[in-house]
């Protein structure tokens, strides 16, 4: 099977269950957006050297393909026959266990932080805030289509994950926090 198929050749693509939209779609781009989150985490693993970091965003890679394929699929009202993986609460609630077992051996935050330290808590800062823009084309998304209102909690609370695991990945590599100071 050939990688190229040219059906996208004319800036059009499919979604599932056929559809043909422009590639410049409010839909193609929230699921866009979302891969390139998880190809921003691929970059964060080379360089996060906690183990329990780098088995979360494991996983998270893998939920970040349900969240693509649940924006690619409209939802069942519009596709009766789709059997698309949604995301759902325990997502949701597998994120949250992760920020209060990370967020439980970090110092109190008493003054807003500069993103960067090592390499893998910069590169987890810059995912956040690619989770962040992602969050932002879903919630345009939902403006003018139905969609999985999950897919918006869930990116809200990976953004705070990724934060506490940035701070996290910065105190086990013996790396404080940089706080941030007005008048500098």
């Amino acid at each position: 099977m050939k990688i190229y198929t040219k059906t996208g050749d004319n800036g059009e693509t499919s979604l599932f269950g056929g559809k043909r939209v422009w590639k410049d779609d409010q839909r193609i781009k929230a699921y866009g957006t979302i891969d390139e989150l998880n190809a921003v985490i691929g970059i964060a693993l080379v360089g996060v050297a906690n183990e329990e970091i780098r088995e979360a965003l494991y996983q998270i890679q893998n939920k970040l393909f349900v969240v693509g394929s649940d924006l690619a699929s409209p939802l069942e009202k519009e596709n009766p026959n789709s059997v698309i993986k949604r995301i759902d609460d325990k997502y949701i609630t597998q994120l949250e266990i992760w920020i209060d077992k990370f967020d439980a051996k970090l110092p109190q935050l008493k003054n807003f932080i500069l993103p960067g330290g090592v390499k893998g808590a910069a590169v987890l800062h810059h995912a956040r805030t690619v989770c962040r823009r992602a969050e932002r084309e879903v919630v345009t998304l939902s403006h003018s289509e139905s969609i999985n209102h999950q897919i918006e909690v869930y990116l809200n609370r990976l953004s705070d994950l990724l934060f506490v695991l940035a701070r996290f990945e910065n105190l086990s590599s013996g790396y404080p926090d940089t706080e941030w100071h007005r008048n500098r």
